[in-house]
């Protein structure tokens, strides 16, 4: 029986129907319904019924009847697993021909049609190919039996044939669609151009076939568009069949189609655009259809569709006198798609530059468009990447192109500016009051929006931009005629902020005149407020290179301190201004410790604000002499160091906790930044060098005086807070931070600290104690004064860990990182560490093949971790014999492990750090490699089933030739893990 036989007496609109559905399905395999009628599948939910499974009718009534109106959830349960297994197994081939029987009810006749489609989707290989042509015919009768039946059901049936196109296309079914359209054309030569729509949509495909089956569906195209061209253009075609042609549009022009060939079509998409029924459907055809990579080829077609997106003009204008934002929406997205995807095409042709520039000024309205994101309008935001675009391509001319270009766009810039700065505009407190959480939240991010694309558009105007900003702040501020809103002084000011936070604005000769400007804002408004802080704290460089002006606007932000509503502005600012100006803070140091001290000590703001401020006090000490930086610490911290000791004399509580852990982080953010040897390493141009030249002051550096107070104390708080790590985190925390910003200058506290870490790692291990051991270690391993008890501390925590591990390592997931970035760091630092009788280095050895790089430790940092440990490790075995002795006899087990991950027991993530692995072994030993390689992959399954022996030893040889070149190892190694997945050759491979 053909084709031409099997598609019968189809009524008008069923064959339609069929078209429709034909090969239409969604990503997830549920159907796109268009007719809200069909309200028997909203109930039924696909995938659900892809698990239901009958083998006779009885059995088949009582599942569906458990499944859906059985009130005892174990018996839905029950009816879906023995649905779901019964689908799925080879009989479904059978069985689903039967339960499509015209006697049986429409849940099993669609449960029929599901299983059919669930076995064509995704067990296809099952299906010999001598079977395909009888298949396709099956599909076509049934199609022409339901056409006049269940809907739900025809419509599964047109999915299981989409599925089966989709499945032989190109190869066994090469002209598919011309095919289903000549099929369900031919006869009944009365019916309707309705008949002949065919709609595919989001088409889910294998990996390996998306490339074939996409070229051998552009090829139909010519098949297709006629069909669509009749359906959008008779005057008689209901709107929810041009609705669903341009839904067909939409997916069709995402197959590459040439614009020029669906030029006509999308002219009736804009012809269709009043009709608010197919508004949004054909605003998602044109933008599909005019953004295709290759469009910008017809230069011809896209001239005719400027005039097209003009005309929108009237009916984007009513819209927004309507406040009908999703016509505007989609208007914007139209105008926005041509001008972005096509700015530099349309740029060049030069006798149609006033249509282009018509089109930019009306991508300019919808930029400016009335109201307040996101609470009036929420158009706007897709305007902004059009202004990147069109400078980026203006910009990107030849100096003579870019001059005419410079002369015609500079002034629609200037206009942008101002639109932008009047839509950053807060709008009244009132009205600002009213909204909500998430809409001042989305209100901000769009501020930051602005702000990006500002700084952006000052690279095309430049300081005329800024000049600009003055000029009309400043009439703004001196005009007393005039009352002023604070909204347009804060957006204007924000226009500053935007640009010199990433510009340099130090040659500027606006940025006097603005600091002149700042004290005469009348600040009566958090909003503004915040942003004059913000702009202060975005010229810290040029008041450090004009350190005269700090005088006009440091009361400004110390006032600011005082505010916990500025708490943000106020302290980032600060901070900037002690890190850019400390040289010249001196004379301001009392005021600014005093009001920061006053501040801490009410606690006006939240801990992170705290913890800012006493990085900027660090910084602000670091320019003092050392008498007063004493003087000053002993003021500033004197209080805390009281309440700690208060605190550790009280029984641990979780309240006395929190407050320890403040205290504790507010002493490492100040010894973060208090660096007094940079104190005089300014070169002769007021720059700082990249590195320390100039000798410490003598004397002990004043962080050391006061740790070694205060140690004593610490370590009695450490004696009562062992057991929690957070406290024992903090307390490295507070050493960490010094170590680093020390550096050698920490050399009198070695002794001491070693001894502590090595008493707290013994009695409870914490992974804080290591890290702040890798940094000393890092730091004084090398010095031959303080080599003794760094190496007493390492030899301590690498036993102690070890006794760890042999207990179960998995109930200490943060110490095993930690001690295998130590492990690296001291091989990379000072090798001599494991020359120690009592370092047990064959254990450390064999704990890190056998746990960290086998399936019993998976997590990645862990691998990438030890992987840097045996990468460190293996270039001493020449100079370390230790390290040689425990390497010639446990490399096999290293080369076993490396194997057992890149064989599939890893992810593929890691396989560069394996392979790096296998590079060293190979560059530092090459023979001893070249036996464990041979013995490893020796046993047959390993490291992978799926590879062969001619496999691994191709890949054995390769290993041992590339001594060299450490990429090509990479390449290798990635190879044979593609081999031993069985992921070969396969685009998901490709696309990793």
């Amino acid at each position: 029986m053909t084709g031409r036989e099997h598609h019968l007496r189809l009524s008008a609109f069923s064959r339609y129907r069929c078209y429709i559905y034909i090969l239409l399905y969604s990503c997830n395999d549920i159907i796109i319904l268009c007719d809200p009628s069909w309200s028997l599948y909203s109930i039924i939910h696909p995938p659900l019924l892809d698990s239901l499974n009958f083998c006779n009718e009885g059995m088949e009534r009582n599942a569906l009847h458990q499944l859906y109106y059985d009130p005892n959830i174990e018996n839905k349960n029950l009816a879906q697993k023995w649905l779901m297994q019964a689908q799925v197994s080879p009989q479904a081939w059978q069985f689903c021909w039967a339960l499509l029987s015209p006697d049986k009810v429409p849940e099993i006749q669609y449960f029929g049609a599901s299983a059919l489609h669930t076995k064509i989707s995704r067990y296809w290989s099952d299906i010999p190919t001598d079977q395909y042509e009888s298949l396709k015919t099956q599909l076509f009768s049934q199609i022409a039996c339901f056409s006049s039946g269940s809907k739900m059901v025809l419509t599964r049936l047109c999915v299981a044939l989409a599925s089966l196109a989709l499945n032989t296309m190109p190869e066994a079914w090469p002209g598919a669609v011309a095919e289903m359209v000549r099929v369900f054309q031919e006869e009944g030569g009365g019916v309707d151009g309705r008949a002949r729509c065919l709609a595919l949509l989001e088409l889910r495909l294998p990996q390996y076939r998306k490339g074939q089956v996409r070229g051998a569906l552009g090829r139909e195209w010519g098949s297709v568009c006629p069909l669509l061209q009749q359906l959008l253009r008779r005057a008689d075609s209901p709107g929810a069949v041009k609705a669903r042609v341009l839904r067909c549009l939409s997916s069709w022009v995402l197959l590459d189609v040439p614009l020029n060939e669906s030029e006509g079509l999308v002219h009736d998409c804009f012809s269709a655009l009043p009709d608010p029924e197919l508004f949004d459907t054909a605003v998602e055809a044109i933008v599909n259809a005019i953004s295709q990579p290759d469009s910008q080829r017809y230069v011809n077609t896209l001239l005719k569709l400027v005039p097209q997106v003009l005309a929108l003009q009237e009916q984007l204008r009513e819209a927004v006198q309507n406040g009908d934002m999703e016509t505007c929406h989609g208007i914007c997205r139209i105008a926005v798609t041509l001008g972005e995807n096509h700015s530099r095409t349309l740029l060049e042709q030069v006798d149609h530059w006033q249509s282009f520039l018509a089109l930019v000024n009306m991508i300019m309205f919808c930029t400016g468009i009335p109201g307040h994101y996101p609470v009036n309008e929420t158009t706007s935001s897709l305007t902004l990447t059009f202004w990147y675009t069109l400078q980026d391509e203006i910009m990107s001319f030849e100096s003579d192109k870019q001059a005419v270009y410079l002369q015609v766009y500079r002034p629609v810039y200037f206009q942008l500016v101002d639109v932008l700065l009047h839509k950053a505009q807060f709008p009244s407190d009132q009205e600002y009051a009213s909204w909500s959480s998430d809409e001042k939240e989305q209100f901000r991010i769009y501020r930051v929006d602005i702000s990006d694309t500002l700084m952006y558009v000052y690279e095309m105007l430049g300081a005329e931009l800024l000049s600009n900003l003055y000029d009309k702040l400043g009439r703004l501020l001196t005009n007393a005629e005039q009352p002023t809103s604070w909204q347009h002084t804060e957006a204007l000011l924000y226009g500053f902020q935007s640009i010199a936070e990433t510009i340099d604005v130090n040659y500027s000769d606006v940025i006097p005149g603005l600091i002149g400007l700042i004290p005469r804002i009348n600040i009566n408004n958090v909003q503004l407020a915040d942003t004059v802080m913000f702009t202060i704290g975005a010229l810290a460089e040029w008041l450090a290179d004009h350190p005269v002006m700090l005088s006009s606007v440091l009361p400004l932000v110390l006032q600011a301190l005082g505010n916990p509503d500025l708490s943000v502005s106020s302290v980032s600012t600060l901070k900037k201004i002690c890190r850019e100006c400390k040289y010249d803070l001196p004379p301001y140091a009392t005021n600014i410790v005093a009001v920061s001290q006053e501040v801490l000590i009410k606690q006006i703001h939240k801990t992170s604000q705290c913890m800012w401020l006493m990085q900027a006090l660090g910084f602000l000490l670091s320019a003092l002499p050392v008498e007063d930086i004493l003087r000053n610490l002993h003021s500033l911290i004197t209080p805390y160091i009281q309440q700690l000791e208060k605190l550790a004399d009280e029984t641990p509580n979780p309240s006395n906790k929190l407050a320890i852990i403040h205290i504790l982080g507010l002493l490492s953010n100040l010894f973060t930044t208090l660096d007094i040897s940079k104190q005089d390493d300014e070169s002769a141009d007021g720059s700082a060098p990249p590195v320390k030249t100039a000798p410490p002051p003598p004397g002990p550096n004043p962080v050391v005086v006061v740790l070694q107070q205060v140690f004593a104390l610490i370590q009695t708080v450490l004696s009562k807070w062992l057991n929690d790590s957070q406290v024992v985190e903090a307390v490295c925390a507070i050493f960490e931070k010094s170590v680093k910003t020390l550096l050698h200058e920490f050399a009198p506290m070695v002794s001491q600290l070693s001894e502590m870490l090595g008493q707290m790692y013994s009695t409870i291990p914490q992974a804080s104690a290591l890290d702040l051991t890798r940094q000393m270690v890092h730091i004084f391993a090398s010095e031959t004064d303080h080599f003794p008890p760094i190496k007493a501390l390492f030899e301590l925590v690498t036993s102690v860990t070890l006794s760890i591990f042999q207990q179960g390592p998995r109930d200490h997931p943060d110490i095993v990182d930690s001690f295998m970035q130590l492990q690296a760091q001291a091989l990379k630092r000072k090798p001599d560490l494991f020359l120690s009788e009592s370092l047990d280095v064959k254990a450390v050895f064999h704990l890190h093949c056998t746990r960290f790089l086998s399936l019993k430790f998976p997590e990645a940092p862990t691998v990438k971790s030890t992987c840097l440990f045996f990468t460190e490790l293996l270039p001493h075995c020449s100079d370390v014999p230790p390290l040689a002795r425990v390497v010639q006899e446990e490399g096999k087990l290293l080369v076993q492990a490396v194997l057992e991950g890149i064989g599939g027991g890893a992810s593929r993530s890691l396989m560069d750090q394996f392979a790096e692995v296998l590079f060293s072994l190979n560059k530092h030993c090459f023979s001893l490699l070249a036996v464990w390689l041979k013995e490893a992959l020796q046993p047959p399954g390993f490291p992978s089933s799926r590879v062969t022996a001619e496999q691994k030893d191709n890949f054995s040889q390769q290993i041992l030739r590339e001594r060299v070149n450490k990429r090509r190892v990479k390449d290798i190694v990635k190879e044979f893990t593609l081999l031993c997945r069985g992921l070969h050759g396969t685009e998901y491979a490709a696309e990793y």
